[in-house]
């Protein structure tokens, strides 16, 4: 991007001044909950609010006309208006120096020819006044970096090194929720709505180049020129991961994109393609998407394919197992022998000596954090697959809440099981971090007990629980699929691992 670019990027996402076009005072209203969002963060300049009675919204006055806005004082507009009034708000807003405008009003190219032909103008006119447009039809904007939530919808996420962009503005929200669950944040966020002058590649390209932004995440449904999409997101996978979840990959789904958006699927063989060969991470679910986005926000990239799973039940390890030996692209490594023996001088004689390496309920005070340092430092492990915490906090979560507590010693206990979770949680960050290497945790505690110290701690450290250990494994493959393509093209200096 050159630097005209850039700056009209800037105006968007890290504005000096946001205006509200079409502010009302009715709660129900996208006006209404544009502001409200707005100044409910803790977005540090201007808001300057329209409202064609000039009556008071949310103990704020705003302006019956944009007149009255300083110039200069704004670089982006937020428009909440009919369609019929946006062409003489935005030429007003550029007199006043306005350099992006997000449009969430519809009635544009999704709603037949006449929609079309107003979506035309609109992006005839943006041009004439170097404005950068965003929509129409879209939701919002967010910008952690700027605490900006410019949206009509929940929720504000974390702050993080995830960037969304999306042809449809309720799966930016179902990213967002996901954000909020795991604790792994996003840096900027944007609904594309019809993306009638600026597309998900154009935000895309805009991440790449952000340095704020540290993984691309996108939903689509349609793609007017296959080839320039090919060459746009080849480039920023070669600058960050991007993982992307594609609508209208069937008949039906087409038809509904086509209705939604005004989109025209892509042939989803073709696509499936140019994501193998554009080095992009493709996702069947929004669910995988976002896991897979985590775990490339907060885990170093494995260096080969073998993975090691350290379990504290053997069933985990067992379907575990099961599932790496399924994939295309990973191996579950044989056990090496000097791996074996050091492994043995922390457990019992029963424990599986097998990968997985099951503890067979061999574990003392230290053995879980002794064995995430030795498994992970061995030089044949290129990721791990840890299973089992919380499992003791779980426990003394029931005898917290029992009628017992905190007599006969439950109180001392409970205490324990706790601190020995949050070291477990500690001990996984600490071994990715000191030996360079994924080390990703499950357990449906992430989902059924969110506040469980384990998971909780991880969370506090920006690190992801997995729900479950396929879906871990799933988010694996991703990166490890990325680190190939990225050695194959002789991007990284190192060789993969096989």
């Amino acid at each position: 991007m050159n630097a005209d670019e850039l700056e009209r990027f800037r105006a968007l996402f890290d504005p000096r001044g946001v205006i509200v076009a079409g502010v009302s005072s009715h709660p129900g209203k996208f006006g209404f909950v544009a502001a409200h969002n707005i100044l409910s963060h803790d977005y540090p300049h201007p808001v300057f609010m329209t409202n064609r009675d000039g009556a008071d919204v949310l103990g704020h006055a705003t302006y019956a006309d944009l007149s009255r806005v300083p110039d200069g004082s704004a670089d982006l507009v937020f428009v909440c208006t009919p369609a019929a009034a946006n062409p003489d708000i935005l030429r007003q807003c550029a007199s006043k120096g306005v350099k992006a405008a997000f449009v969430a009003s519809a009635g544009y190219g999704e709603a037949g020819p006449d929609g079309r032909a107003a979506q035309d103008d609109l992006v005839r006119l943006c041009e004439e006044l170097g404005m950068l447009l965003a929509g129409p039809n879209g939701q919002g904007v967010i910008s952690t970096p700027s605490s900006l939530c410019a949206q009509i919808v929940a929720p504000y996420p974390p702050p993080g090194r995830i960037g969304i962009a999306s042809q449809s503005g309720n799966f930016v929200s179902s990213f967002l929720n996901y954000a909020g669950w795991s604790g792994v944040g996003v840096s900027r966020a944007v609904s594309a709505g019809n993306s009638a002058a600026t597309t998900v590649a154009d935000y895309l390209a805009y991440f790449a180049a952000d340095p704020e932004t540290g993984v691309g995440l996108t939903y689509v449904e349609g793609i007017d020129d296959g080839r320039a999409f090919y060459e746009d997101m080849r480039a920023v996978a070669e600058a960050i991961p991007l993982v992307v979840v594609k609508g209208g990959a069937t008949a039906g789904g087409a038809r509904a994109a086509a209705s939604h958006t005004g989109s025209l699927a892509a042939d989803d063989t073709v696509f499936d393609g140019v994501c193998r060969q554009a080095g992009i991470s493709r996702a069947p679910t929004i669910e995988e998407a976002f896991e897979a986005a985590m775990a490339f926000a907060t885990q170093p990239p494995p260096r080969g394919p073998n993975v090691f799973v350290l379990t504290t039940a053997g069933g985990w390890g067992v379907v575990t197992a099961d599932r790496i030996t399924r994939s295309p692209d990973l191996e579950l490594m044989a056990l090496p022998a000097d791996l074996e023996a050091q492994i043995d001088a922390e457990l019992p004689p029963r424990w599986s000596r097998n990968n997985p390496a099951d503890m067979a309920g061999g574990e003392t005070r230290d053995t879980v954090p002794a064995l995430l340092e030795i498994v992970t430092a061995h030089p044949d492990v290129d990721a791990v697959v840890f299973l089992g915490l919380g499992i003791q906090s779980n426990q003394g979560r029931m005898e917290r809440d029992g009628r017992f507590y905190p007599d006969f010693g439950l109180e001392r206990i409970v205490s324990y099981h706790e601190r020995q979770d949050v070291r477990f949680a500690e001990a996984a960050v600490r071994a990715a971090d000191r030996h360079d290497k994924p080390v990703l945790v499950a357990t449906e505690l992430a989902v059924t007990q969110p506040d469980n110290p384990g998971v909780a701690r991880l969370r506090e450290l920006g690190r992801p629980a997995f729900a479950s250990s396929y879906r871990a494994v799933a988010a694996l493959e991703h990166m490890w699929r990325r680190s190939r393509w990225r050695h194959r093209r002789g991007l990284d200096p190192d060789p993969p691992g096989t």
